[in-house]
């Protein structure tokens, strides 16, 4: 127990609760920001694949299924193409509402926190 004057501030279950709240939010935002690269990647490539199908006189064009390059009729392929865009979007869209969502609720934790701890406590990232 500190004598005098000092600066502690006791932190209480419910600050060491969203002191690991706040943590559990980084770690997601940081592993949405990997899944939002990746499908706004995979948004890029299937739009180039788009526009080379719209380049050929192919008929029938090269389309990898898994592991295997099959033949498959240009058009079924240019509509494979389309479903796996507008899933991705969605995907991607489901991303960052997420992503605002939990910076948020960060941004709500960060006032709580700072506002008992002061310098105390770090909650930004060098």
């Amino acid at each position: 127990m500190q004598q005098g004057g000092g600066s502690e501030t006791e932190v209480t279950w419910e600050d060491q609760q969203n002191i690991n709240k706040f943590g559990r939010l980084n770690n997601r935002l940081h592993e949405l920001e990997d899944e939002i690269k990746i499908a706004k990647e995979t948004n890029e490539n299937l739009e180039d694949s788009s526009n080379e199908l719209i380049l050929t006189d192919e008929e029938v064009v090269r389309f990898q299924i898994g592991e295997v390059f099959a033949h498959v009729p240009r058009e079924e392929v240019e509509g494979r193409i389309e479903l796996m865009k507008e899933a991705n979007g969605k995907n991607l869209e489901k991303l960052e509402q997420e992503k605002d969502s939990i910076v948020a609720q960060m941004a709500e934790l960060k006032k709580i926190l700072y506002g008992k701890f002061k310098d105390s406590i770090n909650l930004e990232e060098d």
